[in-house]
């Protein structure tokens, strides 16, 4: 017994598939209040106009971005230099 509708691929060899466009995933991206990470994460806008495999190469180079950041973080300041006139 066949349980596909009858016809069904019939339809389908006479429309080829085409899939669907890149379309917008419709989220808000809210400032941090720190204009470099707001740069970067900004860059996520990008993947709403590009095909799936195009997303990547965005993620990638925004979580490097994101990370070289967070790594300043961590950097010290250069010393100040001594002052002895107090």
């Amino acid at each position: 017994m066949n349980d596909e509708m009858p016809g069904l691929a019939d339809r389908a060899a006479e429309e080829p598939y085409e899939p669907a466009g890149p379309a917008p995933l419709g989220l808000d991206r809210e400032l941090t209040g720190h204009a470099p990470v707001d740069a970067h994460l900004a860059r996520l806008a990008e993947v709403d106009h590009l095909p799936a495999d195009g997303h990547l190469e965005v993620y990638e180079d925004v979580h490097r971005g994101l990370r070289a950041e967070l790594t300043s973080l961590d950097a010290h300041p250069a010393p100040r230099p001594y002052d002895n006139r107090s």
